[in-house]
C-alpha cells in the first residue's frame, strides 16, 4: 500500500498547498518566506503567473502519481499471473525461480518487450479515457504518457537489479516514483527552453528557480554519470572480485584497477564539466554555473553566513567520520589482540592462570616477563607443531593456523601484526614506542596510564550495538541540518542536493571497488549495517538524507514544515528506538518488536522540539494539539510498518501536517 498510495498522498498535499496560496487575497507568493533565492523563471509572452503555472503543474503531478501507481499495479498483477503459471513446475534448480530466466540477456530482452507492451496498452487507455470524457490523465500529453511510462518501468528494473534485495515493495514504488518526477521535471524544463513560444508554462512541480536547475544537474546528473561510465564500473568490480589465479594477467591486476579508476575519475570530470555543465549553463540563461554558485554563496543574510555554514558542516563531517574511522579501526585491532592474548601457553602446554597482557605494552603486573626489556611486546608463545592429516602446521597455541582475511588492496605487502598496522594497511605507532616524557616526573608511568585509558576506550567501542552507531548519525543530522534550515533554507536546499550527489559517487567507489578508496569506504560502511541493509547497495544513508531533505525540497510555505524530516528522523525515530530498547515493556502485539513506550517517546520528543523552535521564534505559531495528533498517527505508522522509517515516515508526517492545517 505504501508504494501505491505514497505518491498520490504527497502529490495531493502539494496541490493543496498551491490551492490555499491561490485562495488568499491577494494571492500568496509561491516562493517560501525567508528564502534568499532568485525569482522563478517565466516564459516570454506566457499568460500564466508563477503561482498559476505551479498550480497547473501540481494538478499534472496528481495525474502523474496515479499513473505511476497504475503501472505498478499492472506489474504486480503480471507477476502474480506469471508465478501462478510457473508454479506447476515441480523440478526447479535450488536457489532459482522458475518464472525468472537464468540468462541475464534473456531477462533484459523479455522485460523490454513487457515494458513496450505496457506502454502501448496505457496509451490506448489514455485515448479511451479522452473519448469517454472522464478527465483522468488528461493533463498529460501522449508524449508525456509514453516517456513517463518507459522511465518508470526502467527505474523499477534498474533499482531491482542494482540494489538486489535492498528494497521492499513500498520503498521500490516510492523510489521509482520520485525518480520519474525528477526526470519529468528535467524533460519539461528542457522542452520549455527548446520551444518557449509554443509552451504555455514550465511544467515543473517545484518553482523553476536556479535551485531546481542545480538539483536536476546534481542528482540525475550523478546517476547519468554512472550510467554512461557503467562499463568501467563493471570491469572494476569484476577484476576486484575475481581471484588472482583466474585472471589472464594476474601480475597486472593492481595496474588494471588503477587504470580503470583513473579512467572513471577522468570520465566523470568530463561529463560533469562538459555535458551537465553545458546544460546548466543553457538553463541559467548563459550564466556560468560555477561562478554563479561562488557569487551566490556570498549573497546570504551576510556575506559570511553561507561560508560559515560550509565551514561548520565540513568540521562536523570531518570530526565525525575521522573519529569513527579511528575508533572502529582501534576496536577491530583490540578484538584481534583480545583473541590473541586471551590465553597464554606455558612450555608444558598447560593453560596459564595469568590475566591477558595489555595489547600495547605486553605483560601486566604479576605476569611472566613483567619488567623485562621486552615487556612492551605482545606475548607470543613458542610455536608448536601439530600433525593434522598428512602435513604439519606451526601454530601459536596448538590449533591449526588460519590465514588472515586480506582486506587491503591486492598485491600489497602484508606486515606482521606486532608492527602496529591497522586494517587498512596504515602504520600506527603504539604509545610505548613513542619517546618517554623526560620533562615530567614519572614520565613513563604517565605514558602507561594514558595507554590504559586508551585500552579502556578500545574495550568499550566493540560493545556499542549497531543500533547505537546508526543513531549517532541521526543525532548528527539534527546538529547539522537544524541550524542550516533555520538560518538559510534556500542554501540548505542546494547543500542537500550536493550531498546526495556526493553519496552517489561514494557508493560508486564502494560498490564497484574503485581504487584506492573502495576497500576503506566498504569497511567503514559495513560497521553500520543492520538487517534492513540486506541488499547489494547500501541505502540507509540515502534514506536518512532524503528523509531530512524532502521537507525542504518540497518548498512548503511554512517554516515548521521544513523542519519535519529532521525532527522526525533525528529526534523522534532515534529516541523511539533508544527508549523502546532500554525501557520498553509493552509491545504493540507479540510479533512486533516495537513498544508502546518507544512510540510515546517519539510523539513527546517531536512535539517538544517543535515547541522549542516556536519558543525561540524559529517557526510560526501552530496548534500543538493538531501537531501531537499528527505525531501520534506517524508513531502508529512507525510501529506497524515494515518499510524503512527513514524514507516513509517523514513523507507521511509532512503530508498529514499539510492536510491538518497545523500552522495557524
Amino acid at each position: 500500500m505504501t508504494g501505491l498510495l505514497g505518491g498520490p498522498l504527497i502529490a495531493a498535499a502539494l496541490l493543496y498547498i498551491s490551492l490555499r496560496l491561490g485562495a488568499t487575497v491577494p494571492p500568496g507568493d509561491p516562493l517560501p518566506p525567508g528564502w534568499l533565492a532568485d525569482s522563478p523563471m517565466a516564459l516570454p509572452g506566457s499568460a500564466f503567473t508563477p503561482l498559476q503555472a505551479l498550480l497547473h503543474a501540481r494538478r499534472y503531478l496528481v495525474s502523474q502519481s496515479t499513473f505511476c501507481a497504475t503501472l505498478l499495479l499492472v506489474h504486480v498483477c503480471a507477476s502474480w499471473v506469471t508465478e501462478a503459471r510457473h508454479r506447476r513446475k515441480l523440478v526447479v534448480p535450488e536457489g532459482e525461480v522458475s518464472s525468472v530466466p537464468r540468462k541475464e540477456g534473456r531477462r533484459t530482452y523479455l522485460y523490454i518487450l513487457f515494458t513496450i507492451s505496457v506502454t502501448l496498452w496505457i496509451l490506448c487507455v489514455r485515448i479511451a479515457l479522452k473519448e469517454m470524457r472522464l478527465g483522468i490523465w488528461q493533463s498529460m500529453s501522449y508524449l508525456e504518457v509514453a516517456v513517463s511510462s518507459v522511465f518508470f518501468q526502467f527505474s523499477l528494473y534498474i533499482s531491482v537489479r542494482l540494489a538486489h534485495r535492498g528494497f521492499t515493495f513500498g520503498e521500490l514504488g516510492l523510489v521509482a516514483f520520485g525518480a520519474t518526477i525528477v526526470f519529468m521535471e528535467l524533460f519539461n524544463l528542457t522542452i520549455a527552453k527548446l520551444w518557449p513560444t509554443s509552451t504555455p508554462y514550465i511544467k515543473t512541480v517545484r518553482l523553476p528557480t536556479p535551485l531546481l536547475i542545480y538539483q536536476i544537474a546534481l542528482i540525475p546528473g550523478s546517476l547519468l554519470t554512472g550510467f554512461l561510465l557503467s562499463p568501467l564500473l563493471y570491469l572494476s568490480r569484476h577484476i576486484a572480485q575475481r581471484p588472482v589465479r583466474r585472471l589472464r594477467y594476474p601480475q597486472e591486476k593492481l595496474k588494471h584497477r588503477r587504470l580503470l579508476a583513473l579512467a572513471f575519475y577522468a570520465g566523470a570530470v568530463l561529463i560533469v564539466g562538459g555535458l551537465i555543465g553545458l546544460w546548466t549553463y543553457w538553463c541559467l540563461g548563459g550564466r556560468n554555473p560555477w561562478t554563479y554558485v561562488v557569487f551566490w554563496i556570498l549573497e546570504g543574510k551576510n556575506k559570511w553566513t553561507r561560508p560559515a555554514l560550509l565551514i561548520y558542516w565540513a568540521l562536523l563531517i570531518s570530526i565525525s567520520v575521522g573519529g569513527w574511522t579511528r575508533q572502529l579501526a582501534r576496536g577491530r585491532r583490540f578484538r584481534q589482540w583480545a583473541v590473541r592474548g586471551s590465553m597464554h601457553i606455558t612450555p608444558n602446554t598447560s593453560e596459564s592462570m595469568y590475566a591477558p597482557g595489555s595489547p600495547r605494552y605486553g605483560a601486566s603486573f604479576g605476569q611472566p616477563g613483567f619488567g623485562s626489556s621486552q615487556s612492551h611486546q605482545p606475548h607470543s608463545p613458542k610455536p608448536q607443531v601439530q600433525q593434522n592429516g598428512g602435513g604439519a602446521q606451526a601454530t601459536a597455541g596448538g590449533s591449526p593456523s588460519i590465514p588472515p582475511l586480506d582486506l587491503a588492496e591486492p598485491n600489497a605487502v602484508s606486515s606482521p601484526p606486532d608492527e602496529g598496522n591497522g586494517p587498512l594497511g596504515l602504520r600506527m605507532p603504539t604509545l610505548p614506542n613513542l619517546p618517554n616524557l623526560p620533562d615530567f616526573p614519572n614520565g613513563p608511568n604517565l605514558s602507561n596510564v594514558a595507554t590504559d585509558w586508551l585500552d579502556a576506550a578500545d574495550k568499550h567501542v566493540p560493545t556499542l550495538s549497531v543500533n547505537a552507531r546508526r543513531k549517532f548519525f541521526h543525532a548528527l543530522a539534527v546538529v547539522m541540518f537544524i541550524p542550516g534550515i533555520a538560518v538559510d533554507p534556500a542554501f540548505t536546499h542546494l547543500a542537500f542536493s550536493a550531498a546526495f550527489a556526493l553519496f552517489t559517487f561514494t557508493e560508486y567507489v564502494r560498490y564497484f571497488a574503485l581504487y584506492p578508496l573502495g576497500a576503506a569506504v566498504h569497511l567503514f560502511m559495513c560497521e553500520f549495517l543492520d538487517a534492513k541493509d540486506g541488499g547489494t547497495a547500501i541505502l540507509s544513508h540515502f534514506y536518512l538524507l532524503t528523509g531530512c531533505a524532502n521537507s525542504v525540497w518540497f518548498e512548503g510555505p511554512s517554516r515548521l514544515l521544513q523542519f519535519t524530516g529532521t525532527l522526525v528522523l533525528g529526534v523522534g525515530d532515534a529516541l523511539a528506538s533508544i527508549v523502546g530498547k532500554r525501557f520498553g515493556r509493552h509491545r504493540w502485539f507479540a510479533a512486533n518488536p516495537k513498544t508502546i513506550e518507544g512510540s510515546a517517546a517519539f510523539v513527546a520528543s517531536v512535539c517538544f522540539c517543535a515547541w522549542l523552535l516556536r519558543v525561540f521564534g524559529v517557526v510560526e505559531h501552530f496548534s500543538i494539539v493538531r501537531y501531537a495528533t499528527v505525531g501520534a498517527l506517524a508513531a502508529g505508522l512507525e510501529a506497524f510498518s515494515v518499510q524503512n522509517d527513514n524514507l516513509t515516515l517523514p513523507l507521511y508526517m509532512w503530508a498529514m501536517l499539510v492536510f491538518g492545517d497545523v500552522v495557524e
